[in-house]
């Protein structure tokens, strides 16, 4: 064990005790102590990693060690998935009391999503024209892994099959094995059916409905738990983060991240804060102010399906969301609402193509926009599925 290893460990502790003072003591907000913990990670992680550069062995890097923290944060959100979307989904159902309001919900729910979806593929080629951010790049150090990697996800891509295919996969053979699986779109199809028949069934429905309505309530609560680790899980993965990639690759790679950074913030304050105020009539502060912890552990977890418990809890209790609402509509949305992709697909098309030296003419652009919109909506919501 190094000196190193040794100041590491003594400081970590040192400021997780400050965390659960802050918490205990201060009573202080969850989203604030995320933010505490961000910060202090990444500061950690710079200072005994690698520098602005990065540790040159992710493995042996000191922050490393603690990596397992976070890990085990990721898991127990994850862990939380299948049993909150099936749970509140079919509670939201059977909540509403009538399949017909559900397919008025669905219907304009869906419509928003496809459009701010567009929206966002938008943007991103929009910033991509403005900041040009493949020129200049050289991929002459490109090596064979990268390419590997490249090569793998064009194939994954295409044998994903039709878009009549992707449809079918919705249809879930096995309930069971779809809940098994975190087959997110199979089971928002089952729980949506299983909360219609609950109501179709009337009286001899209610047991079940009583039963489905009191785990939604349970699951939450469990959310509540786990979310108080999450301080220290963003800690240990900020501090991994950037103990092993270090900051020359924000550097390196600047106008592309400035420009992915900008087009993220444009579409969040306007698209969406135009949404919130002239449609839902909400106070767009009240609104950011009320969803604060799903943005920082979004930020943390780069996963919408990993955000999912806290986006519903958030929502919820700090916006005056109805449970039946959030229930039915969210998990749909971290499914196929997925604009940060979207925005990061359009975007990177015309790094790629930039940096080659490869014109696009208008019908390109158009190709590009479909293809993002569609990648975005069938991606999964875990890391580095875009």
């Amino acid at each position: 064990m190094t000196p190193a290893l040794i100041a590491y460990w003594v400081i970590t502790i040192l400021l997780f005790g400050v965390l659960f003072a802050l918490a205990r003591n201060f009573k202080m907000r969850l989203w604030a102590r995320v933010l505490i913990g961000l910060g202090l990670g990444g500061a950690m992680g710079f200072a005994f990693g690698g520098g602005a550069a990065g540790c040159a062995d992710g493995v042996a890097c000191v922050p490393a060690s603690s990596k397992f923290i976070g890990d085990a944060f990721v898991r127990l959100i994850r862990m939380l998935i299948v049993p909150l979307i099936f749970t509140t989904l079919t509670a939201g159902v059977i909540a509403m009391g009538d399949p017909k309001r559900l397919g008025s919900l669905g219907g304009r729910a869906i419509g928003l999503y496809i459009g701010t979806t567009v929206i966002a593929v938008s943007l991103g080629l929009v910033f991509g024209l403005i900041f040009r951010p493949g020129i200049g790049i050289d991929l002459s150090a490109v090596g064979p892994d990268a390419v590997a990697s490249v090569q793998g996800k064009l194939a994954l891509a295409g044998a994903s099959g039709s878009v009549v295919d992707r449809l079918l996969a919705i249809i879930p053979q096995n309930p069971v094995a779809a809940l098994a699986s975190t087959d997110v779109l199979a089971i928002i199809f089952w729980a949506i059916l299983f909360g219609v028949g609950i109501l179709m069934a009337g009286e001899r429905g209610k047991p079940v409905a009583s039963v489905i309505e009191s785990a939604a309530e349970a699951v939450l609560k469990v959310t509540e738990i786990v979310m108080e680790v999450a301080p220290y899980g963003v800690y240990a993965l900020m501090a991994w983060v950037i103990s092993t990639q270090g900051l020359d690759i924000i550097v390196n790679l600047g106008k592309l991240a400035m420009a992915l950074y900008l087009a993220c913030f444009v579409h969040a304050i306007f698209t969406y804060g135009a949404i919130i105020r002239f449609v839902v009539n909400l106070p767009v502060r009240r609104f950011f102010g009320g969803i604060v912890d799903a943005l920082a552990v979004a930020y943390s977890t780069a996963s919408s399906n990993a955000t999912l418990p806290v986006t519903i809890a958030n929502v919820s209790e700090n916006l005056g969301v109805d449970k039946s609402v959030a229930g039915s509509v969210l998990p749909l949305g971290a499914t196929i609402n997925m604009d940060g992709t979207s925005i990061y697909l359009g975007l990177i098309a015309l790094f790629a193509s930039q940096a080659l030296g490869i014109p696009l003419d208008a019908g390109d652009y158009l190709m590009i926009a479909l293809t993002a919109t569609l990648a975005s909506i069938g991606a999964a919501g875990i890391p580095s599925a875009g």
